[in-house]
């Protein structure tokens, strides 16, 4: 006879050695709010992914939070096809990147399968990725200028290797193309482009109209389009991240262009909110604010061996308010901003680049003094005339007054020529700086032919 007693004994014990983290338990769907599931009976860790069965077939879907009993889940894909009562099956184990060399050339969705039809990607075999934060004492100081083929950013806004830019932009300004600019016209070895919450539309034109075939031969494409939900975005942003962090760690320069972070944290937030976080400012929750430094603080220099991420990252400024909630923590966190001025885009002066509201801290740091004192002076002569431009312009000003007014006056249609560049030119870093000096020696040739006929 079987002693029932002493196999249940033994099957007690045996519990006892099994980690209950590690416990996946399946469950059934009692309720869907929008995009948000929620589900009873579901024994998984916060970040697993389950398969709800549908009338369709399997759904992937992300456990986002849980609530005494209900564990709330976010779809990858549409909800079409869900029944209630539906089975959810947590893996066992979460989906991985098809991390290798193979990745250039192709563009992938938020988890990293192909959207341009050339098949799957051969990802590196048993190889696994750490996408831990790096120790800040272990990271390489900025010390080496990255060219961007952009003159203007070159010559005011200089940007380090491994430095974090922020991109501030209202929408309709540009920064998509010059995005694509950077992509043709940079130095670095790889380029990674993360198209989060833009239109379909845009994602197309972005890679065959402004990236081309000659970018995209040495750049990944990451496109999570508005229409995705908002876990794709989300994601669409990360796993641009950790491919960036894949190269890196093979000893490459690595240009990360991430569209917009904005997109980030309003998916972020629609996630929050749906499980029940509270707002706060603006309608976005606290772990909006504390996700955000975490994506940011991936991109940098590496340590010993390692290469380095320059990261930019755009911020969509809605209804050009700089203040914005998302605008404002960037800012904190990033290394520098660029600003797109809407009233230059207007004028048909592009890239938009606002020269007196951008900044780059690193610069300091990646140029010689004299690099510094050329900008600083020609920064300051067009900083004087847009001081001045509202009398300039109804004639209230008399030649003569004020002779810096009078140089910033003669030199501003250079300085504009100067900050202007076609959208398929690449000017190089030191062809920017000794087109900055010729422009300096021309104003102070200038200067002296006003001095000697009153001496």
């Amino acid at each position: 006879m079987i002693d029932v007693q002493r196999l249940n004994q033994r099957l007690e014990n045996s519990q006892k050695f099994i980690h209950p983290h590690k416990v996946s338990v399946a469950g059934r769907l009692v309720r869907v709010v929008g995009l948000t599931l929620e589900a009873v009976g579901v024994k998984a860790a916060v970040g697993s992914q389950c398969l709800v069965e549908t009338a369709q077939g399997d759904l992937i879907a992300e456990i986002v939070g849980f609530a005494n009993d209900i564990t709330y889940l976010m779809p990858e894909q549409s909800l079409q096809g869900v029944l209630p009562g539906a089975r959810v099956v947590p893996l066992s184990k979460k989906t991985r990147l098809p991390l290798s060399m193979d990745l250039l050339g192709r563009v992938i969705d938020g988890v990293g399968k192909p959207l341009d039809g050339k098949g799957p990607i051969k990802a590196t075999e048993n190889y696994h990725h750490n996408s831990s934060p790096i120790n800040p004492l272990s990271r390489r100081a900025i010390t080496e200028p990255l060219d961007v083929g952009v003159r203007a950013i070159n010559s005011f806004i200089t940007v380090g290797q491994g430095q974090r830019m922020g991109l501030f932009a209202g929408s309709g300004v540009g920064k998509s193309v010059l995005l694509g600019m950077m992509t043709r016209g940079t130095t670095a070895d790889v380029i990674v482009v993360g198209l989060v919450g833009e239109r379909g539309r845009e994602v197309k034109e972005f890679i065959e109209e402004i990236l081309g075939e000659e970018g995209r031969s040495r750049a990944v494409v990451v496109a999570a389009p508005a229409d995705n939900s908002p876990l794709m975005r989300l994601k669409g942003c990360e796993t641009a991240v950790q491919i960036s962090e894949y190269f890196r760690d093979q000893g490459l320069n690595v240009l990360l262009l991430v569209d917009s972070i904005t997109r980030y944290a309003q998916a972020q937030r629609e996630i929050a909110l749906a499980v029940g976080e509270p707002p706060a400012t603006k309608g976005y929750p606290p772990s909006v604010f504390s996700k955000l430094p975490q994506l940011v603080e991936r991109a940098g220099n590496g340590g010993d061996g390692q290469g380095a991420i320059t990261a930019f990252f755009t911020v969509l400024t809605e209804g050009d308010d700089l203040q914005d909630p998302i605008a404002d923590a960037a800012r904190a966190i990033l290394d520098g901003h660029i600003v797109l001025s809407r009233e230059l885009a207007d004028s048909g002066h592009y890239p938009a680049v606002d020269i007196e509201g951008s900044i780059s801290r690193v610069m300091p740091m990646v140029t010689s003094p004299e690099h510094q004192e050329l900008a600083q002076q020609l920064k300051q002569v067009y900083s004087l005339y847009q001081q001045n431009k509202d009398l300039i312009a109804i004639g209230a000003y008399s030649k003569g007054s004020d002779p810096r007014i009078d140089q910033a006056i003669q030199l501003l249609p250079v300085i504009r020529f100067f900050l202007q560049q076609k959208m398929t030119d690449v000017i190089p870093y030191d062809q920017s700086l000794t087109q900055l000096q010729e422009i300096l020696s021309a104003a102070q040739a200038h200067a002296n032919n006003q001095q000697m006929p009153n001496q």
